[in-house]
């Protein structure tokens, strides 16, 4: 028994660094060859100033400190860790904070996988990259280690996995997957988003739009389609399609959204 109450204030004083100190308190604890992958991996953040690039990090460290990250089939390493944790910063980078509360864990595998939520090398329907899950899978987010690593090592194509499921759970938090980000954008946007979504997938199923096909297929695809364009390529975007560009920088960049 002498030995249980050091014990138990050792647990107790672990317990409340751990849920009483302040948020600021964690940021200073980043690895420190993050900032090195993240000049080579992503260009987001390669382009942030030299202040920006540290809240970036201090971003990712709060996002890994409240999600988990596991593997299957592979043995998870650290650049995993910061593909996703970059994946969900990006998209919410420029809000002044922001907690995924409708995700508690990242589950990777490492080719893509099928419906059932199986790899299995010879299944005819290995075909997805990643997907936000729902009834059993709910507030967990699925990817495939190769399609994590494609959208982060070719921009050319505008697309990246991780940056689409994040924006899917962006869009989720009103309580619908809809492509209609409520929380997001002000009212007043919400029906000239729409139309424009509309006009836009039409483009893509007309084949007159360099958007990505995939983004033709609903509401809640273009979204997430126009979100990768937006953030892989931003300059490209506001040259050919800028009445998008403005509305996608309403949504993601608050300060523009006052400015104008």
């Amino acid at each position: 028994m002498l030995y249980i109450l050091p014990l138990l204030l050792v647990a107790a004083a672990a317990l409340y660094f751990f849920v009483f100190r302040e948020p600021e308190a964690r940021t200073t604890a980043h690895p420190d060859g993050w900032h090195a992958v993240l000049l080579k991996e992503v260009d987001f953040y390669k382009k942030l100033k030299n202040k920006d690039k540290k809240r970036f990090r201090n971003r990712m460290m709060f996002f890994l400190e409240e999600t988990y990250v596991e593997s299957i089939g592979f043995e998870l390493e650290e650049l995993d860790k910061i593909l996703v944790a970059a994946s969900a910063v990006i998209p919410v980078f420029r809000f002044k904070e922001w907690h995924y509360t409708n995700l508690s864990g990242v589950i990777i595998y490492p080719e893509n996988f099928n419906k059932d939520l199986g790899f299995d090398e010879g299944h005819p329907d290995r075909m997805i990259g990643g997907m936000v899950g729902n009834g059993a899978y709910e507030n967990q987010m699925i990817l495939s280690r190769s399609s994590l690593y494609h959208g982060f090592s070719n921009n050319s194509d505008k697309h990246n996995t991780g940056v689409h499921e994040f924006v899917h759970l962006l869009d989720k938090v009103d309580g619908e997957t809809d492509g209609v980000p409520e929380r997001l954008l002000q009212q007043s946007y919400v029906i000239p988003w729409i139309n424009l979504m509309h006009k836009e997938m039409e483009a893509i199923d007309n084949n007159k739009s360099d958007i990505r096909k995939y983004g033709g297929t609903n509401q809640a695809e273009f979204f997430a389609v126009a979100a990768e364009y937006f953030f892989s390529r931003p300059k490209l975007l506001k040259r050919k399609h800028p009445e998008l560009y403005k509305m996608l920088s309403m949504c993601f960049d608050p300060e523009h959204n006052k400015a104008g």
